[in-house]
C-alpha cells in the first residue's frame, strides 16, 4: 500500500493532492510539527535520512524529495497522467515549471525573511521570478498551457501554504497569479487534499 507521511504545512502536500488528482488508493499518516520551533517530530525525521518532508513508503521503497515521489508516483500508480509528452508543444514549458519550484522560485521567496547583501540579491530574484510567472499565466489557463499538470502541483505550496512562513508577501502586484489560484483553488482535488491533510488551515489563495 501506498502511504504519504504528510507533515502539517509542509511540502507533503503536494503528494496528498496528486494522489487525489489521480483518484488511486493511498494511505495517510499524519504528523504535527513540534510545539516549539515548528520542527519535525522525531519519528517523522526516521523516515528517512534526509529527515524532510515529502515523504512516502510503499512497499519496500521509501522515497523522499517531491519531484522524485511525484515522478514515482505518476509513473508507478499514475499511468503516466498529469505529465507532458515530449512530442507535445508544451513538453519545453512543463518541464521548466515544474523544475523551477524547487530549483529557484522556493529558495529566493526563502530569502526575503533573511538579512544582508546576499539576502536582498536574492530577494529581487524571488521578484524576478514572480514577475516572469504572472506574465507566463496571463494567456496560459495553467503552466503547460490548457492542460493541468503535476507542474501545477509542484507550485501550488510556495504560493499558498509556505507563505505562512515568509514575511508578508501581497500578491496584489501580480494579478495572473491571483486568478491562477483561485483556479487551483476551484479544483475539487485541492480541496479534498487540503481537508485531509491540514483540517480546518485557512488556505492562501489570494
Amino acid at each position: 500500500m501506498l502511504t504519504v507521511h504528510h507533515l502539517e504545512k509542509s511540502q507533503s502536500e503536494r503528494i496528498v493532492w496528486l494522489c487525489e488528482e489521480l483518484d488511486i488508493p493511498y494511505a495517510l499518516k499524519r504528523y504535527q510539527r513540534e510545539p516549539v520551533g515548528k520542527a519535525a517530530p522525531a519519528d517523522y525525521k526516521a523516515l528517512h535520512w534526509s529527515g524532510t518532508a515529502p515523504v512516502i513508503t510503499d512497499g519496500k521503497v521509501t522515497l523522499a524529495e517531491s519531484g522524485a515521489i511525484i515522478e514515482y508516483i505518476v509513473r508507478r500508480h499514475g499511468d503516466g497522467r498529469l505529465t507532458v509528452p515530449p512530442h507535445s508543444p508544451e513538453y519545453a514549458d512543463y518541464l521548466f515549471w515544474f523544475h523551477f519550484v524547487n530549483g529557484s522560485l522556493m529558495p529566493s521567496l526563502m530569502m526575503l525573511a533573511a538579512e544582508g547583501g546576499l539576502a536582498a540579491f536574492i530577494g529581487q530574484r524571488a521578484h524576478r521570478s514572480m514577475a516572469a510567472l504572472d506574465a507566463h499565466l496571463a494567456d496560459h489557463t495553467w503552466l503547460a498551457g490548457n492542460t493541468f499538470t503535476v507542474a501545477d502541483i509542484m507550485i501550488g505550496y510556495p504560493l499558498t501554504t509556505r507563505r505562512q512562513f515568509y514575511l508578508p508577501f501581497d500578491l496584489s502586484p501580480y494579478p495572473g497569479v491571483g486568478a491562477y489560484l483561485q483556479r487551483m483553488g476551484d479544483r475539487p482535488a485541492y480541496r479534498w487534499a487540503m481537508d485531509k491533510g491540514d483540517p480546518g488551515m485557512p488556505l492562501l489563495l489570494a
